[in-house]
């Protein structure tokens, strides 16, 4: 992995980042220098993460958070404002699945989904921009994802990922004035721990998955971890600058 060190001096705070996607951004922004607080649900799913970081030279600490619940997410801001300073650059990734068709769907199932993850893009944001703000600096990067387009038993998921693209227009508008980008990465089928218990839950092997899954895609393979953290750490570092408010798709093809 190329190193940018881009980003020395600034602190990261990336959710949902024990695992998958989100472990994957963790890695590469404490390859580009800056200081990464990796956050999921308890402290010790964010160990291995933290341990990647660590042993690559990097500067890390884990939090356990809940993101959907308001009183743990100052309560992991201020840790990690206590611990780096600030925080200035903030990817929100936790999310989970619930998947059921519509007239099978569960009360509890939409609201978990919606709670952890338009809530919890909510409640982070809140917490963070004040230190942008204080700054005139900061970059929030919230991870959609191609469902927003709509698919098949997520109704609750597609709902969920298309809020925080308008979300993520929202306050582009409102923290622009204080040079803070904001903008969503939306992937499309990437190969991570949640894609396999997918494939477990039908009844295929996740080789078989995306077998299915990869003729429908024009480059012809299933998008990897890295393929959203690279987007990502584009989004944040100061050669995208200028990008704010936009939905950057990466599907190994076009999707609008």
């Amino acid at each position: 992995m190329r190193s940018l060190k881009g980003l020395q001096n600034h602190v990261a705070m990336v959710t949902g980042a024990g695992r998958g996607i989100g472990a994957a951004i963790a890695r590469r922004l404490a390859a580009d220098g800056a200081a990464v607080a990796v956050l999921d649900l308890k402290e010790e799913l964010c160990q291995q993460t933290v341990s990647d970081i660590t042993g690559a030279g990097g500067t890390t600490l884990a939090v356990g958070c809940d993101v959907s619940i308001a009183d743990e997410v100052q309560a992991a801001t201020e840790k990690i404002a206590k611990a780096f300073g600030a925080v200035d650059i903030l990817v929100n990734n936790a999310g989970v699945i619930r998947d059921n068709l519509l007239f099978k769907m569960s009360e509890n199932d939409w609201d978990t989904v919606m709670r952890v993850h338009l809530r919890g893009h909510f409640l982070c944001s809140r917490a963070v921009q004040k230190f942008m703000v204080e700054r005139n600096w900061g970059k929030i990067v919230n991870i959609s994802s191609t469902s927003a387009l709509g698919n098949r038993g997520q109704a609750n998921y597609a709902a969920a990922k298309a809020g925080i693209q308008g979300f993520t227009k929202t306050l582009a508008l409102e923290l622009g004035p204080f040079n803070i980008n904001v903008n969503a990465v939306a992937p499309g089928f990437i190969d991570t721990e949640m894609t396999r218990e997918t494939a477990a839950r039908v009844g295929l092997t996740p080789e078989q998955l995306q077998e299915m899954v990869v003729q429908g895609i024009p480059l012809r393979r299933i998008g990897r971890p890295v393929d959203i953290a690279n987007v990502v750490s584009f989004l944040c570092n100061e050669d995208a600058s200028y990008i704010s408010g936009q939905v950057i798709y990466v599907a190994g093809g076009p999707k609008s």
